[in-house]
Protein backbone atom coordinates (compact mmCIF):
# COMPACT_ATOMS: atom_id res chain seq x y z
CA UNK A 1 0.00 0.00 0.00
CA UNK A 2 2.77 2.36 0.84
CA UNK A 3 4.58 1.53 -2.36
CA UNK A 4 1.43 2.21 -4.39
CA UNK A 5 0.93 5.58 -2.70
CA UNK A 6 4.49 6.60 -3.40
CA UNK A 7 4.19 5.51 -7.00
CA UNK A 8 0.99 7.51 -7.42
CA UNK A 9 2.66 10.56 -5.88
CA UNK A 10 5.58 10.36 -8.32
CA UNK A 11 3.18 9.98 -11.22
CA UNK A 12 1.29 13.08 -10.05
CA UNK A 13 4.52 15.13 -9.81
CA UNK A 14 5.68 14.07 -13.24
CA UNK A 15 2.26 14.95 -14.70
CA UNK A 16 2.33 18.40 -13.17
CA UNK A 17 5.85 19.10 -14.48
CA UNK A 18 4.94 17.80 -17.91
CA UNK A 19 1.81 19.96 -17.99
CA UNK A 20 3.81 23.04 -17.02
CA UNK A 21 6.41 22.30 -19.67
CA UNK A 22 3.71 21.82 -22.25
CA UNK A 23 2.16 25.15 -21.29
CA UNK A 24 5.50 26.92 -21.75
CA UNK A 25 5.93 25.34 -25.13
CA UNK A 26 2.44 26.31 -26.24
CA UNK A 27 2.95 30.00 -25.21
CA UNK A 28 6.38 31.02 -26.61
CA UNK A 29 7.91 34.47 -26.06
CA UNK A 30 7.33 37.04 -28.87
CA UNK A 31 9.85 36.65 -31.68
CA UNK A 32 12.39 39.46 -32.10
CA UNK A 33 12.60 41.59 -35.22
CA UNK A 34 15.47 42.59 -37.50
CA UNK A 35 16.20 45.83 -39.36
CA UNK A 36 18.67 46.00 -42.24
CA UNK A 37 19.67 48.74 -44.65
CA UNK A 38 22.41 50.26 -46.77
CA UNK A 39 23.79 53.75 -46.20
CA UNK A 40 24.89 55.62 -49.32
CA UNK A 41 25.76 59.21 -50.11
CA UNK A 42 23.76 61.51 -52.42
CA UNK A 43 25.65 60.10 -55.40
CA UNK A 44 24.79 56.51 -54.49
CA UNK A 45 28.25 55.53 -53.24
CA UNK A 46 28.30 53.34 -50.10
CA UNK A 47 29.30 54.93 -46.78
CA UNK A 48 31.40 52.42 -44.82
CA UNK A 49 32.12 52.79 -41.11
CA UNK A 50 29.02 54.87 -40.34
CA UNK A 51 27.55 54.48 -36.86
CA UNK A 52 24.00 53.07 -36.84
CA UNK A 53 22.02 53.60 -33.65
CA UNK A 54 18.51 52.39 -32.85
CA UNK A 55 16.57 53.83 -29.95
CA UNK A 56 13.30 52.51 -28.61
CA UNK A 57 10.78 53.48 -25.96
CA UNK A 58 12.89 52.14 -23.08
CA UNK A 59 16.47 53.18 -22.21
CA UNK A 60 17.55 49.57 -22.68
CA UNK A 61 16.20 49.54 -26.23
CA UNK A 62 19.40 50.92 -27.71
CA UNK A 63 21.75 49.15 -30.08
CA UNK A 64 24.69 50.36 -32.13
CA UNK A 65 26.43 48.77 -35.10
CA UNK A 66 28.64 50.00 -37.95
CA UNK A 67 28.13 49.76 -41.68
CA UNK A 68 30.46 47.44 -43.58
CA UNK A 69 32.53 48.32 -46.63
CA UNK A 70 29.36 48.19 -48.74
CA UNK A 71 27.44 50.47 -46.37
CA UNK A 72 25.28 47.57 -45.20
CA UNK A 73 24.15 47.12 -41.58
CA UNK A 74 21.94 44.76 -39.60
CA UNK A 75 20.18 45.39 -36.31
CA UNK A 76 18.80 42.16 -34.85
CA UNK A 77 17.19 40.84 -31.67
CA UNK A 78 14.91 43.87 -31.45
CA UNK A 79 11.90 43.49 -29.18
CA UNK A 80 8.76 44.46 -31.13
CA UNK A 81 7.41 46.98 -28.65
CA UNK A 82 6.75 50.70 -29.08
CA UNK A 83 8.21 53.06 -31.66
CA UNK A 84 11.86 52.88 -32.77
CA UNK A 85 14.08 55.41 -34.57
CA UNK A 86 17.26 54.64 -36.47
CA UNK A 87 19.98 57.31 -36.68
CA UNK A 88 23.01 56.99 -38.94
CA UNK A 89 26.12 59.16 -38.45
CA UNK A 90 29.01 59.20 -40.87
CA UNK A 91 32.18 61.26 -40.75
CA UNK A 92 31.74 64.34 -42.89
CA UNK A 93 28.02 63.70 -43.31
CA UNK A 94 24.93 65.15 -41.69
CA UNK A 95 23.03 62.70 -39.47
CA UNK A 96 20.19 60.75 -41.07
CA UNK A 97 17.22 59.76 -38.89
CA UNK A 98 14.39 57.48 -39.90
CA UNK A 99 10.74 58.19 -39.22
CA UNK A 100 9.11 56.26 -36.38
CA UNK A 101 9.15 52.47 -36.89
CA UNK A 102 6.62 50.05 -35.36
CA UNK A 103 7.86 46.47 -35.63
CA UNK A 104 5.92 43.22 -35.71
CA UNK A 105 7.11 39.98 -34.08
CA UNK A 106 9.59 38.21 -36.33
CA UNK A 107 9.57 41.05 -38.88
CA UNK A 108 12.55 41.46 -41.21
CA UNK A 109 12.44 45.13 -42.22
CA UNK A 110 14.67 46.72 -44.85
CA UNK A 111 15.06 50.48 -44.50
CA UNK A 112 15.27 52.27 -47.85
CA UNK A 113 16.10 55.79 -48.95
CA UNK A 114 19.12 56.17 -46.66
CA UNK A 115 21.13 58.94 -48.33
CA UNK A 116 23.64 60.85 -46.26
CA UNK A 117 24.19 64.48 -47.20
CA UNK A 118 27.55 66.17 -46.79
CA UNK A 119 27.56 68.26 -43.64
CA UNK A 120 27.77 72.03 -44.09
CA UNK A 121 31.16 73.25 -43.07
CA UNK A 122 31.47 76.41 -41.01
CA UNK A 123 34.75 78.16 -41.49
CA UNK A 124 35.75 80.59 -38.77
CA UNK A 125 38.34 83.12 -39.82
CA UNK A 126 40.15 84.85 -37.01
CA UNK A 127 41.02 88.33 -38.20
CA UNK A 128 42.55 91.26 -36.43
CA UNK A 129 40.72 94.00 -38.29
CA UNK A 130 39.82 96.99 -36.16
CA UNK A 131 36.39 98.63 -36.25
CA UNK A 132 37.94 101.60 -38.04
CA UNK A 133 39.41 99.37 -40.76
CA UNK A 134 36.08 97.65 -41.36
CA UNK A 135 34.12 100.92 -41.38
CA UNK A 136 36.71 102.42 -43.74
CA UNK A 137 36.11 99.56 -46.17
CA UNK A 138 32.36 100.11 -45.92
CA UNK A 139 32.69 103.84 -46.61
CA UNK A 140 34.93 103.12 -49.59
CA UNK A 141 32.17 100.90 -50.97
CA UNK A 142 29.49 103.49 -50.25
CA UNK A 143 31.48 106.17 -52.06
CA UNK A 144 31.10 104.13 -55.25
CA UNK A 145 27.31 104.03 -54.98
CA UNK A 146 25.83 106.28 -57.67
CA UNK A 147 22.27 106.40 -58.99
CA UNK A 148 22.31 105.72 -62.74
CA UNK A 149 26.06 105.49 -62.37
CA UNK A 150 26.73 109.19 -61.75
CA UNK A 151 24.47 110.72 -59.01
CA UNK A 152 26.04 110.32 -55.52
CA UNK A 153 24.24 107.85 -53.26
CA UNK A 154 26.86 107.77 -50.53
CA UNK A 155 24.68 107.97 -47.41
CA UNK A 156 22.87 104.64 -47.86
CA UNK A 157 23.92 101.42 -46.11
CA UNK A 158 23.10 98.17 -47.92
CA UNK A 159 25.40 96.03 -45.78
CA UNK A 160 23.46 93.60 -43.56
CA UNK A 161 26.06 93.87 -40.80
CA UNK A 162 27.32 97.48 -40.75
CA UNK A 163 29.73 98.84 -38.20
CA UNK A 164 29.55 102.38 -36.79
CA UNK A 165 31.52 105.19 -38.39
CA UNK A 166 34.38 106.85 -36.61
CA UNK A 167 34.29 110.62 -36.28
CA UNK A 168 37.00 110.84 -38.93
CA UNK A 169 34.93 108.85 -41.41
CA UNK A 170 31.81 110.95 -40.71
CA UNK A 171 33.75 114.07 -41.69
CA UNK A 172 35.30 112.31 -44.66
CA UNK A 173 31.92 111.20 -46.00
CA UNK A 174 30.40 114.66 -45.51
CA UNK A 175 33.33 116.34 -47.27
CA UNK A 176 33.28 113.78 -50.07
CA UNK A 177 29.61 114.55 -50.69
CA UNK A 178 30.08 118.32 -50.50
CA UNK A 179 32.96 118.33 -53.00
CA UNK A 180 31.51 115.91 -55.52
CA UNK A 181 31.09 117.54 -58.97
CA UNK A 182 27.43 116.44 -59.10
CA UNK A 183 26.78 118.38 -55.89
CA UNK A 184 27.94 121.56 -57.61
CA UNK A 185 25.82 120.75 -60.66
CA UNK A 186 22.82 120.12 -58.42
CA UNK A 187 23.25 123.49 -56.72
CA UNK A 188 23.54 125.14 -60.12
CA UNK A 189 20.34 123.44 -61.28
CA UNK A 190 18.34 124.48 -58.19
CA UNK A 191 19.71 128.02 -58.48
CA UNK A 192 18.41 128.17 -62.03
CA UNK A 193 14.95 127.11 -60.85
CA UNK A 194 15.02 129.71 -58.08
CA UNK A 195 16.16 132.32 -60.59
CA UNK A 196 13.32 131.48 -62.96
CA UNK A 197 10.80 131.63 -60.11
CA UNK A 198 12.41 134.81 -58.77
CA UNK A 199 12.64 133.09 -55.41
CA UNK A 200 14.16 135.12 -52.58
CA UNK A 201 14.93 138.78 -52.97
CA UNK A 202 18.10 138.49 -54.98
CA UNK A 203 18.41 140.52 -58.13
CA UNK A 204 18.08 138.97 -61.56
CA UNK A 205 20.97 138.47 -63.97
CA UNK A 206 24.31 136.76 -63.55
CA UNK A 207 24.97 138.32 -60.14
CA UNK A 208 21.63 137.16 -58.77
CA UNK A 209 22.16 133.71 -60.20
CA UNK A 210 25.61 133.53 -58.60
CA UNK A 211 24.13 134.56 -55.24
CA UNK A 212 21.41 131.93 -55.49
CA UNK A 213 23.98 129.30 -56.48
CA UNK A 214 26.17 130.24 -53.53
CA UNK A 215 23.20 130.16 -51.13
CA UNK A 216 22.07 126.74 -52.34
CA UNK A 217 25.55 125.28 -52.12
CA UNK A 218 26.12 126.82 -48.68
CA UNK A 219 22.86 125.29 -47.46
CA UNK A 220 23.95 121.83 -48.56
CA UNK A 221 27.45 122.30 -47.17
CA UNK A 222 26.25 123.32 -43.70
CA UNK A 223 23.68 120.53 -43.64
CA UNK A 224 26.34 117.97 -44.59
CA UNK A 225 28.96 119.19 -42.15
CA UNK A 226 26.72 119.99 -39.16
CA UNK A 227 24.06 117.28 -39.58
CA UNK A 228 26.33 114.66 -41.17
CA UNK A 229 29.61 115.10 -39.31
CA UNK A 230 29.78 117.55 -36.37
CA UNK A 231 26.62 116.61 -34.47
CA UNK A 232 26.83 112.86 -35.27
CA UNK A 233 30.39 112.85 -33.92
CA UNK A 234 29.40 114.68 -30.73
CA UNK A 235 26.17 112.73 -30.17
CA UNK A 236 27.55 109.37 -31.40
CA UNK A 237 24.86 108.95 -34.05
CA UNK A 238 25.03 107.49 -37.54
CA UNK A 239 23.87 109.93 -40.27
CA UNK A 240 23.32 107.27 -42.92
CA UNK A 241 20.09 105.66 -44.16
CA UNK A 242 19.97 101.93 -43.45
CA UNK A 243 18.17 100.15 -46.27
CA UNK A 244 15.59 97.65 -44.97
CA UNK A 245 14.62 95.92 -48.19
CA UNK A 246 12.49 93.21 -46.54
CA UNK A 247 9.23 92.97 -44.61
CA UNK A 248 5.80 94.31 -45.45
CA UNK A 249 5.31 97.39 -47.60
CA UNK A 250 3.87 99.19 -44.57
CA UNK A 251 6.90 98.46 -42.41
CA UNK A 252 9.24 99.64 -45.16
CA UNK A 253 7.26 102.88 -45.63
CA UNK A 254 7.36 103.57 -41.89
CA UNK A 255 11.07 102.84 -41.85
CA UNK A 256 11.67 105.24 -44.75
CA UNK A 257 9.64 108.21 -43.50
CA UNK A 258 11.07 107.89 -39.99
CA UNK A 259 14.59 108.46 -41.33
CA UNK A 260 14.85 112.20 -40.41
CA UNK A 261 13.25 111.55 -36.99
CA UNK A 262 14.79 108.27 -35.83
CA UNK A 263 18.39 107.25 -36.43
CA UNK A 264 20.75 104.51 -35.37
CA UNK A 265 23.28 105.36 -32.71
CA UNK A 266 26.88 104.24 -32.83
CA UNK A 267 25.83 101.64 -30.24
CA UNK A 268 23.43 100.11 -32.78
CA UNK A 269 20.28 101.24 -31.00
CA UNK A 270 17.52 103.42 -32.41
CA UNK A 271 17.25 106.92 -30.94
CA UNK A 272 15.84 110.37 -31.74
CA UNK A 273 17.66 111.85 -34.71
CA UNK A 274 18.98 114.96 -33.00
CA UNK A 275 21.83 115.20 -35.51
CA UNK A 276 19.74 115.53 -38.66
CA UNK A 277 17.13 117.85 -37.15
CA UNK A 278 19.87 119.90 -35.52
CA UNK A 279 21.71 120.09 -38.81
CA UNK A 280 18.64 121.43 -40.60
CA UNK A 281 18.00 124.05 -37.92
CA UNK A 282 21.66 125.06 -37.84
CA UNK A 283 21.73 125.35 -41.62
CA UNK A 284 18.63 127.56 -41.56
CA UNK A 285 20.13 129.73 -38.84
CA UNK A 286 23.44 130.13 -40.67
CA UNK A 287 21.61 131.00 -43.89
CA UNK A 288 20.52 134.24 -42.22
CA UNK A 289 24.07 135.44 -42.76
CA UNK A 290 23.92 135.32 -46.58
CA UNK A 291 20.25 135.50 -47.63
CA UNK A 292 18.78 138.93 -48.42
CA UNK A 293 17.85 140.82 -45.27
CA UNK A 294 14.18 140.84 -46.29
CA UNK A 295 14.15 137.01 -46.25
CA UNK A 296 15.90 136.55 -42.93
CA UNK A 297 14.34 135.65 -39.60
CA UNK A 298 12.88 132.65 -37.75
CA UNK A 299 10.61 131.91 -40.70
CA UNK A 300 13.63 131.18 -42.87
CA UNK A 301 15.06 128.85 -40.24
CA UNK A 302 11.95 126.78 -39.68
CA UNK A 303 10.71 126.77 -43.25
CA UNK A 304 14.11 125.56 -44.40
CA UNK A 305 14.10 122.84 -41.74
CA UNK A 306 10.58 121.67 -42.61
CA UNK A 307 11.34 121.58 -46.32
CA UNK A 308 14.46 119.53 -45.60
CA UNK A 309 12.55 117.10 -43.35
CA UNK A 310 9.98 116.54 -46.08
CA UNK A 311 12.69 116.10 -48.67
CA UNK A 312 14.49 113.58 -46.46
CA UNK A 313 11.31 111.55 -46.02
CA UNK A 314 10.78 111.52 -49.78
CA UNK A 315 14.40 110.50 -50.25
CA UNK A 316 13.90 107.64 -47.78
CA UNK A 317 10.95 106.34 -49.78
CA UNK A 318 12.94 106.56 -52.99
CA UNK A 319 15.86 104.77 -51.35
CA UNK A 320 13.66 101.98 -50.04
CA UNK A 321 11.65 101.30 -53.21
CA UNK A 322 13.44 102.78 -56.23
CA UNK A 323 17.03 103.91 -56.01
CA UNK A 324 18.69 100.59 -55.17
CA UNK A 325 17.61 99.26 -58.56
CA UNK A 326 19.09 102.36 -60.19
CA UNK A 327 22.39 102.09 -58.30
CA UNK A 328 24.43 99.47 -60.18
CA UNK A 329 27.07 98.77 -57.50
CA UNK A 330 24.47 98.51 -54.75
CA UNK A 331 22.14 96.36 -56.85
CA UNK A 332 24.84 93.82 -57.59
CA UNK A 333 26.12 93.71 -54.02
CA UNK A 334 22.68 93.46 -52.40
CA UNK A 335 21.48 90.85 -54.86
CA UNK A 336 24.52 88.71 -54.07
CA UNK A 337 23.97 89.05 -50.33
CA UNK A 338 20.26 88.23 -50.62
CA UNK A 339 20.81 85.22 -52.84
CA UNK A 340 19.62 87.02 -55.94
CA UNK A 341 16.23 88.09 -54.57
Amino acid sequence: MTIKLCLRAWILVVSVVAAAAAQDISAPQPQTATIVGTAVDVNGAPVPGAQVNIQGPAPADRTQVSTNENGFFELDHIQPQGIYHVTISGKGFADWTSPGIILKPGQYLELTGIRLKIAEEITIVHATYSVEEISTQQVNIEEHQRVLGFIPNFYVVYDAHPVPLTAKLKFELALRTATDPITFLGSAFVAGIDQAADKYDYQQGAKGYGQRFGANYANGLTQSMVGGAILPSILHQDPRYFYQGTGTTKSRILHAISYPIICRGDNGRLQPNYSTIGGYLASGAISNAYYPESNRGPGLVFSTALVNVGGTMANGLLQEFVLRRLTPAARERYSSAAGGN
